[in-house]
C-alpha cells in the first residue's frame, strides 16, 4: 500500500520561502493524482494545490495562487510544494494525499477523502 511522508516544514518569517516534499514508498506515484492540503488550528482542512498524474494539470486555491508552485518528479517518487512570499495565515499542518482515477480539481475538493492515501503532515509556522 502506498505510504506518503511529508517533510520540509518549519518556522519561517513572513515573506520567506519553504519547499515541502511528499515522498512515496511501498509503490509508485505513477498514475496517481497528488495534492497538498492544510489544516490550521480550529479550522477545516482545505485543498491547497493538486497535480495530475501527468503533471500537466494543476489546481491552486485562490489564497495561494501566484505564491505556491506544485511539481512532481516521478523518477524520485516525490511531489513538491514550493511556497514563496509566505504569510502568517499560511500557518498550518500541511498534508499530502494521493488517489488514482480522479482529477486534480476533484482531489483538492475532497479534503477528507477516504479513498486517498494520506501522509501524517508537516507543520509550517509563519511568524516573526
Amino acid at each position: 500500500q502506498l505510504q506518503l511522508v511529508e517533510s520540509g516544514g518549519g518556522l519561517v518569517q513572513p515573506g520567506g520561502s519553504l519547499r515541502l516534499s511528499c515522498a512515496a514508498s511501498g509503490g509508485t506515484l505513477d498514475g496517481y493524482v497528488v495534492g497538498w492540503f492544510r489544516q490550521a488550528p480550529g479550522k477545516e482542512r482545505e485543498g491547497v494545490s493538486c497535480i495530475s498524474s501527468s503533471g500537466f494539470n494543476t489546481y491552486y486555491a485562490d489564497s495561494v495562487k501566484g505564491r505556491f508552485t506544485i511539481s512532481r518528479d516521478n523518477a524520485k517518487n516525490t511531489v513538491y510544494l514550493q511556497m514563496n512570499t509566505l504569510k502568517p495565515e499560511d500557518t498550518a499542518n500541511y498534508y499530502c494525499a494521493s488517489r488514482r482515477y480522479t482529477l486534480a480539481l476533484t482531489l483538492c475538493g475532497s479534503p477528507y477523502s477516504a479513498n486517498a492515501a494520506w501522509g501524517r503532515g508537516t507543520l509550517v509556522t509563519v511568524s516573526s
